[in-house]
Order: C-alpha cells, then structure tokens, then sequence
C-alpha cells in the first residue's frame, strides 16, 4: 500500500509542479503572449514559429490555442493565422518532454531551494515569478524523484505486467493516452508521466510509448474544442483544425510505424536512452505531422469553411444582450489570467463600438428628426448599461486572480475605460431624447446653428472611432492625432458657443432651440473628453484625464 500512496504522492508533485511552471511563465511572460501572437501575420511560416516561440514560451499548448481560438473569436486573427498557430503550439509543447528527458531530477533539492528562497524574501514581482518558476521545475523533478523506487518495484508484480501486456495493442496504448490526456487537459503532463516510466526503467515497450503519444496529441485538442463551444463559428473551425491535425497525425504515423518498425528502431538506435527516444518521437512526430500538413493550409481552411459553413442568424451578435468573450470566464479552461484579460479588452472594444456606433445614430435621428431612430438608440443604451454592469462584474472576477504587473496595470485602466465608454453611451442617449423632446413641437434652428452641430458631431465621432481602433491594437502611434481633434472639439465648442451668443443677441435662433443647442454642445465636447481618456489609458504614463 505505501508503494501505491508513494507512486500517487510523486505523481501528485509532477503535476502540480508542472501546473506551476505554467503558471510562473505566464505570469512572467503571459501579458506578453498577445504581443507575440498578434505578429503572425497571413505567412503561414511566421505564425507556425509564433506559435512555436508562444507555446515554449509558457509552457502551455492549452494555454496558447485558447487564446488564439479567443483571437478568432474577434476577428483579429483569421482562421489561415490560427491554423498556423495551432500546427506552431503542438511542435512547442515537445519543448517540456525534452526538458524532463535531460534527466537532472538529481538537482530537484536544489531547485526547490532556490525557488522558494527567490519566491519568499524578494519583493520584485518579476523576482518572485522568476522563483515560482524555478520552484515549479523543482518539484516537477522531485515528483519523478519520488516515483523511482516505488515505480521499479510496481513494475515487477504480476498486475502491473499485465497491464502493460495489455497496452502492447496500439489501439487501447492510442486510447489510453488519448483518456488520460483528455481528463487532465495537459499533453506535457501525459508525457512528463510517460518518461518517468522510461527513466526508472519500468518496463514499457517504445512501441507502446509511441502509440500513447499519438493518442495524447488527440487528447489535448479535446480542451480547444471545449473553448471554442461558446465562441462563433469561425473559432469552431480553428478548433475542429486542431483536433483534424491531431487524428490525421496520428492515423498517417501510427500506420506507418505499425506497417514499418523499422522507423521505431531507427528511434532506438539513434538515441540510447528510453527516455529520449520517446522525448524525440514526440517532437519529430508533431514535426513531420506540420510539415505534412503545411503546404495545404489555405486547402484546409477553405475545407474547415465547408465543414462549419457561416450561418445568417450568427452574422452579427454584437448587439446581442449578453457578454460574448466572457460569457465563459467562470468555466476551468478559461481561468488564465492572459486569457481573461484579453478577452476582458476584446468586450470593452466591443462595448466601446456600440457606443460610438449609438452616437452616430442618435445624431442622425437629432438632424432628420427620426423618431424611429431615437427610440432604436434608447433600445441600444440599454444593451451598453448591460454590458457595463457584467464587464465591471468580471473585471472584479479578474483582478483577484495572480496578474502580473503588466496585467494588474491593465485591469485597472480598463475599469476606467469602461466608465468612460458608458458616459459615452448616455451622451448619445441625452441627444437621442433631445430628438424625442422635439416631437410636435416646432424648435427653430438656424442653418448656422445646424451646420455647426452637424460638423461638431462629425469631428467627435471620427475622433472615438480612431480612439476605439487606438485602444484595440494598444498602438500609440495614434495618439497624436487623437491630441488634435480633442483639441480641434474644443476649439469648435467655444467658437460655436459664442456664435450661439451671437445668434441669441441677434433672434436669429429661438431660446427654446438654443438650450438644446447649448446641451448638444456640452454632450459632444465631454464625449470627446471621454475618448480622450480612452485612447491615453494605453501609456504608462499618461496625461491628466479631461472630466
């Protein structure tokens, strides 16, 4: 029995050590992953080394197609991008195996030491993840450590034989590698399990080995297509690529080594460690699967098109009354805080577009008197009020979870864009009831005065529509020219002002049509404060708010 609980112990250790090494590098390097991701560009070979560099990079495939699944989801990535991705993340989840196979559990002390030292008495946030890390990589080993003895002596009852005579079939060793994998939503941890076997000699044949590779790269599609559940069709094909790309790897290679063995005892003679030999066929196998695979990605995004064709009724959603990147941030999958976060930004841009787009449209119904038009932009405020009260919901969720400096910086703005984006929303509101107020009534403006709103309206909606695609992309290179027209608004509200004054003196414009005119001006001119506010929340430093 202490056999079993030691085995169960150690087993405990690597997985948890393994969860904490991802969850170290994605606090250390996870509020970076976008920027990486976000460089793949239509060359199907850069975003195949992106999702290589994104994958090594925090040790977690899951992690990165979740994401890029939630980049298609809106639509700043296309299927093409993400399926080079995707074939990029299953060569750099090898990344681990090759690490565990280096054999250095004999430092696991070490590591641990050290790890918890710089996670406990430094104050660097960057310090202390570096030190999670390390610590992670630690236990990771010391679980391998753990196993060893009990492991070797398991390996000599009769049950234990059994089984492993059992998985000698390739298709039950393929079917066990494909549950198991599936259960823990991790393919490192399959394959961290599979070569402590190798390392303390338990006796489990290379083919055996070879065929739960092929079924564990099956399985770790299964949490892709679980995310992908919520999220619109074009994300549905991503993830149906990924796990077509897992089943034809498997079925091309898994016939292959069953038709020619000689392609495993190449394997075993090249490299003489058991270990090793399962660490290089699980990468040369994901290789040889994308080069397979790669010259026919447009061939293969045009069939995912076919196999989950566009349906009319899912067009557009983006007015629905309901969250549509966080709607399943409460769920396992999407508990990453890289994650989260971006798809917490993904439904601010989202909210802010409604707003900007109510805008317009109240100014429309303002200048043609459409009635029709202005109770279509109340119907809209309150899809904004909506979204502003269960974003703000989630982004409470979300600052609870470990984040990162860069993270935490983040969250924190977005609580302040989201305020903003809702004042934006009740300006277009303010005027959309002017519009309502008018109704049977004759308010007299003069052509002056309507010219003027109209070329106020038209400046302040170009500048939150430039605004919106600044805070999107995070690109400053905009924001010059957002300086401009905030200042340009301004200077028009003022001159307008005192034109108003002049045209009040001169009873060329009604008192009564001059209050709204006055309001129009002072919704405008703060709307435009607003998105000012908005587009400035992406520098470190950024200037004094307007109010």
């Amino acid at each position: 029995m202490s056999t079993v609980f030691l085995i169960a112990g150690g087993l405990g250790l690597l997985l948890f050590g393994m969860k904490m090494m991802s969850t170290g590098l994605e606090l250390a390097a996870g509020d970076r992953l976008q920027d990486i991701l976000q460089r793949a560009t239509a060359n199907r070979f850069l975003a195949v080394i992106v999702g290589i560099i994104a994958t090594i990079t925090i040790n977690s495939s899951t992690a990165v197609t979740i994401m890029t699944v939630s980049f298609v989801n809106s639509g700043l990535m296309n299927l093409t991008q993400a399926i080079g991705i995707i074939m990029g993340a299953n060569v750099g989840t090898t990344f681990s195996g090759q690490l565990i196979a280096f054999r250095i559990d004999t430092f696991a002390p070490l590591f641990i030491f050290v790890g918890i030292i710089m996670h406990l008495f430094f104050k660097k946030r960057t310090i202390k993840n570096i030190g999670y890390i390390v610590l992670g990589f630690g236990i990771l080993f010391f679980g391998i450590t753990t196993m060893g003895t009990p492991l070797r002596a398991l390996a000599e009852t009769d049950y234990f034989r059994a089984v492993l005579e059992t998985f000698q079939n390739p298709v039950l060793a393929l079917l066990a590698g494909f549950v198991f994998t599936a259960v823990i939503q991790s393919s490192s941890a399959t394959m961290g399990i599979l070569l402590t076997l190798h390392i303390h000699g338990v006796p489990i044949s290379f083919e055996t080995s070879a065929f739960i590779i092929l079924g564990m790269n099956i399985g770790t599609s299964i949490t892709t297509v679980l995310a992908s559940i919520p999220a619109n069709r074009e994300s549905k094909r991503a993830a149906l690529f990924h796990i077509m790309f897992d089943v034809i790897g498997s079925i091309v290679f898994g016939t292959l080594i069953y038709l020619f063995p000689g392609i495993l005892n190449w394997f075993q003679e090249t490299w003489s460690e058991s270990a090793r030999q399962a660490a290089m066929f699980h990468t040369l196998y994901n290789v040889a699967t994308l080069l397979l695979i790669l010259p026919f990605v447009r061939q293969v995004s045009a069939l995912m098109l076919k196999l989950v064709p566009v349906k009319e009724s899912e067009i557009n959603k983006a007015y629905e009354k309901k969250l549509i990147y966080l709607d399943t941030l409460d769920t396992k999958m999407m508990q990453s805080p890289a994650i989260a976060v971006l798809n917490a930004h993904l439904e601010l841009c989202r909210m802010g577009k409604i707003a900007n787009e109510n805008l317009t449209l109240a100014l429309e119904s303002f200048f043609e008197r459409d009635m029709d038009k202005a109770n279509k932009t109340l119907e809209n405020e309150e899809i904004i009020n909506y979204l502003n009260h269960n974003i703000a919901s989630k982004l409470v969720w979300i600052n609870n979870m470990s984040l990162s400096n860069s993270e935490a910086e983040k969250v924190g703005k977005m609580f302040r864009s989201l305020s903003d984006i809702e004042r934006i929303g009740d300006h277009a509101e303010n005027i959309a009831e002017y519009t309502l107020a008018m109704k049977g009534d004759e308010f007299k403006f003069s052509d002056a005065a309507i010219d003027e709103l109209k070329r106020l309206g038209a400046v302040t909606v170009e500048l939150i529509t430039k605004t919106l695609d600044v805070y999107e992309h995070q690109d400053e290179m905009g924001l010059p020219q957002i300086q401009l027209l905030e200042e340009e608004v301004d200077k028009l509200s003022a001159e307008f002002s005192e034109n108003h004054i002049a045209r009040l003196k001169a009873e060329t414009c009604e008192p009564k049509g001059g209050v709204v005119f006055t309001d129009m001006i002072i919704d405008l001119e703060r709307s435009a404060d607003h998105a000012y506010n908005i587009a400035f929340s992406i520098v470190s430093e950024r200037k004094e708010s307007k109010r």
